[in-house]
């Protein structure tokens, strides 16, 4: 009989197959010699991974670009390699010496008491290793297809570099449920568990339960069996959610709820059929604003809203500004040392301080709204002279545009509804044009726990009372005052929510691309 093993959640989804062991697999490598000679090799090893990098980044999109473009940022700052410089100055092998620099710089991400960057400590692995392997003529390690990845932890471009055509898993000892690859695996349907401790070391065959968390290392034929069933179930139920994918979501009443997308990057739209949706519901304008990348000029940011504006072909399309601080930290941009980012410098409060930056942004978003129809809105908005002081820069943006010839349009300004300031007392901003909730800050603030923590994550639980409570209100406010209210935080794309979040008085909801089908046919169900 088969040993059930429990980890962590960190990405739903069925799999049964062979397991992978993940390994560094480095190669040995000899010094040349000479101090000249390993500082040469270590600058040559850590253009080749940029350079590697930018391949990998021409293949993928959205999520996956930001990762690698992390890589490349941390690969290009002088002050990463200057610790291994100094020390290959003195006579240390380069090898030896990128290996110990890059081992204090991991130590000390791992050491942080904030979820994020802990998480961020598989990244600096990621970019060790790939710099070693360059340094000594190694080939990239490449995961087979169909397979169960297991390991301590994993790489990004491990898991970008790994075919998952044939379907797969992923198995940590450690790991972290808000880790980059476990971004990667909820975005491409790949169940992941983390937290396991340990699993036998001569499993030939692992069945996981990504949603429950669950690993069953070498099943006897009854287990396999009820699993293979319950995958034949999964299978089934997902064929017959795909559906509804391109029917409008209607419920059993014959209400209609509008279903809109959150997406990140242009890229992304090439695998959204747009008759799937009912337009975007938030668009993250954050990712074009890079982790050590210089900052997006007015004609590069008018350029990618624009495209998302095109796309939806008269559809809304709400860009939401800048929301960098928290977990998403910009060199150059946010700021460093902060003892609590949450509650920080972070969306609106960032913007307003850095007008620079803000007025080049409402300036292409003023440029793309002549294009279609475009809606504007703003992130962590907590008194209404916020709300006072955006319309009136963005008005100004749009003034000084027509005074230089160039088209514009002022569109409608809306904000987030996320600090529990706004929700307790919606109608002291009725000057947004609309409101679209954003369950997960709401619910972090709400209940005082960390969405990025693992360890409280019960207690960030989108469906306690109180977080709903005031979902219903500003929902209710909305609907007598006139102003359009939408939800756009994760809670939308999970159907257990549904009931819920429809009782409550809301009919536009903004959701995962991946859900759409899911969503619509539990909608049908109400």
């Amino acid at each position: 009989m088969g040993t059930s093993h429990q980890g962590t959640s960190a990405s739903d989804g069925l799999f049964l197959g062979p397991p992978r062991r993940l390994g560094s697999a480095l190669a040995e490598r000899q010094g040349t010699g000479s101090s000249e000679g390993e500082r040469a090799a270590l600058q040559d090893a850590i253009a080749l991974s940029v350079t590697d990098l930018a391949v990998l980044m021409d293949r993928v999109d959205g999520e996956a670009q930001d990762i690698l473009g992390f890589q490349v940022a941390m690969l290009e700052d002088d002050a990463l390699a200057a610790p291994a410089l100094s020390a290959i100055d003195s006579g240390t092998p380069a090898h030896v010496a990128w290996s110990a620099a890059l081992d204090g710089e991991i130590a000390g991400y791992e050491a942080s008491e904030d979820d994020y960057f802990r998480a961020r400590a598989a990244d600096l692995r990621d970019i060790r290793d790939r710099v070693l392997r360059n340094l000594s003529g190694g080939e990239s390690s490449r995961s087979p297809s169909g397979a169960v990845l297991v390991g301590e932890d994993i790489a990004p471009t491990t898991f970008l570099e790994t075919d998952w055509s044939a379907g797969g898993a992923i198995v940590l000892m450690r790991g972290s449920t808000t880790s980059h690859v476990a971004m990667l695996a909820r975005a491409r349907g790949i169940p992941m568990v983390v937290g396991m401790g340990k699993l036998p070391e001569h499993a030939v065959m692992i069945a996981v339960d990504g949603g429950s968390g669950t690993v069953l290392a070498d099943p006897d034929d009854l287990q396999r069996a009820a699993f293979n069933a319950a995958l034949a179930s999964d299978a089934q139920a997902r064929g017959l959610e795909e559906q509804f994918r391109l029917r409008p979501a209607t419920r059993r009443s014959g209400a209609r709820i509008d279903i809109l997308i959150n997406v990140a990057g242009v890229e992304e739209l090439d695998h959204i059929d747009l008759s799937s949706c009912d337009g975007i519901g938030l668009m993250r304008s954050e990712f074009l604003f890079r982790d050590g990348a210089p900052l997006p000029d007015e004609e590069t940011q008018y350029r990618a809203y624009r495209r998302f504006v095109e796309w939806a072909v008269g559809k809304p399309v709400t860009i939401r500004t800048l929301d960098i601080g928290g977990d998403k930290p910009v060199r150059g941009l946010t700021p460093d040392g902060e003892a609590n980012p949450f509650l920080g410098l972070r969306g609106v409060r960032l913007t307003l301080a850095r007008e620079d930056v803000f007025r080049t942004q409402l300036r292409a978003l003023a440029r793309a709204a002549v294009h279609g129809n475009l809606k504007v809105m703003v992130p962590m908005v907590t008194v209404p002279d916020e709300i006072t002081r955006c319309a009136a820069l963005f008005d100004a943006c749009v003034a000084e545009l027509d005074a230089q010839g160039i088209a514009a349009h002022r569109p409608p300004l809306g904000i987030m509804v996320e600090v529990p300031a706004v929700a307790v007392m919606p109608e002291l901003f009725d000057a947004a044009a609309f409101f679209s909730i954003g369950s997960n800050d709401l619910t972090q603030y709400v209940t005082a726990s960390s969405r990025d923590d693992a360890r409280v994550a019960a207690l960030n639980d989108p469906s306690h009372p109180a977080v709903t409570a005031l979902i219903s209100k500003v929902a209710q406010y909305g609907r007598g005052a006139g102003i359009p209210v939408s939800l756009c935080g994760d809670m939308a794309s999970e159907p257990r929510h549904l009931a819920t979040l429809l009782d409550a008085g809301l009919t536009s909801l903004s959701v995962a691309p991946a859900r759409i089908a899911r969503l619509k046919a539990a909608i049908a169900e109400l």
